[in-house]
């Protein structure tokens, strides 16, 4: 088998962390990935950055609050779930970009 990274990257409107983990935690879980962990921190006097360690690799969060925006990366080394996201991201995106 050859190793395969399927990397998805995008700029969100959504700052609030609280629902942005309500929103992903339900795209992850929906989509099928295994969360392992998840790691957060807030930064003072703003932003936010978490971390879902994934068994299928792992979705970093960031947000810009003074921008208006949060940035998004998700890797995966399992073509299924991540096609899934893709699938319900597209599907959702007015609840993500408001």
């Amino acid at each position: 088998m050859k190793a395969q990274i399927y990397n998805f990257t995008d700029w969100i409107d959504e700052t609030d962390p609280e629902t942005i983990k309500r929103r992903f935690d339900w795209l992850l879980v929906s989509s099928g990935f295994g969360v392992l962990s998840f790691s957060e921190h807030y930064f003072k006097p703003y932003g936010y950055s978490s971390l879902y360690l994934l068994s299928e690799s792992h979705l970093a969060i960031h947000t810009f609050p003074e921008e208006g925006q949060t940035y998004i990366e998700l890797s995966s080394c399992v073509n299924k779930p991540y096609r899934r996201f893709l699938s319900l991201y597209v599907k959702n995106s007015e609840v993500f970009n408001g």
